[in-house]
């Protein structure tokens, strides 16, 4: 199975049943899966009219409690950047897969690159923290899809899969599993407001439509989900917050791979340089080669 595509099955498996997306090389393989499958599921899926659209109807598609995803390549990645400064601090949990091509601007479509990794982490303007994930097999691509709409439920934040053209496009072997673990999204309890936070730092969610009264808006609010701009402490407050929910449950969220850890020489990688790596261990392993991923 082709990596593009076992991320789309992993997405089905885990239950999104929103796709918007512009489609756009190397990712595009996406869009079209999502397109063909997810209508027989029960799901949505729309073609807009720019990254920008896309990015937005997966917002608003979150808040009415469906999981919905996103894919693009560098240049779509980059015009859904305020969006994705919008949904972290909404905290609306969606997964957004990027499909990592050469840049700047056009750059070069049909060939592979890593170099969006830090706009993930500082792409849009202010404070917040989001979770990164990055494949390094087809089998990844599914299983870290699923794992991706997990952690987006469970922090409340929009959650990327940083893959880049050569994992998207290989095809190998894979297993679909008959079942995958699902997490749902933690309800908001009775009494507590939309934005007022448990002890983990994350609030619990209320869709559109549950018969609670939810404000939504990306200016700096209060708990009730109002805009309170004028208070350097309620800002300081809710940035806080912001980051402190991903970054506190750090090793919850990491996940890596050691080989070798008294190694002399260690290569640290992620996606595709991976298996090369892999291959220099496997072919030389005498060595003292280590390898972090």
């Amino acid at each position: 199975m082709q990596g593009n595509v076992a991320c789309a099955e992993g997405a089905l498996a885990a239950g999104c049943r929103f796709f918007g997306g512009y489609p756009i090389t190397p990712s595009t393989e996406i869009a079209e899966t999502m397109a063909r499958r997810l209508p027989k599921a029960g799901g949505v899926f729309i073609s807009m009219e720019d990254e920008l659209g896309s990015i937005a109807a997966v917002i608003g598609a979150a808040w009415t409690g469906a999981r919905a995803m996103t894919a693009t390549s560098g240049p779509g990645f980059s015009l859904m950047m305020e969006n994705i400064g919008y949904a972290a601090m909404t905290e609306t949990p969606c997964v957004i897969v990027n499909i990592q091509r050469g840049g700047p601007s056009t750059g070069q479509p049909t060939r592979a690159a890593q170099g969006d990794m830090l706009q993930c982490r500082f792409g849009s303007h202010g404070d917040y923290s989001t979770i990164a994930l990055s494949p390094s097999s087809v089998q990844e691509m599914f299983d870290l899809t699923v794992k991706a709409f997990n952690l987006a439920d469970r922090f409340r934040v929009p959650t990327f899969l940083m893959a880049d053209e050569i994992i998207g496009h290989m095809r190998e072997r894979m297993i679909i599993p008959d079942e995958v673990e699902i997490a749902g999204r933690p309800p908001l309890p009775e009494g507590r407001l939309p934005f007022e936070a448990g002890e983990d730092g994350i609030p619990g969610f209320a869709p559109f439509g549950s018969g609670r009264a939810i404000h939504v808006t990306g200016l700096t609010h209060d708990e009730r989900g109002y805009p309170d701009t004028t208070d350097p402490e309620a800002h300081e407050r809710l940035v806080r917050r912001l980051v402190a929910k991903v970054e506190s449950a750090r090793r919850e969220i990491a996940d890596y791979e050691v080989v070798n850890p008294d190694a002399q020489v260690v290569f640290v990688t992620y996606g595709a340089p991976s298996r090369t790596v892999q291959q220099v261990i496997h072919d030389h392993p005498d060595e003292g080669i280590g390898h972090l991923r």
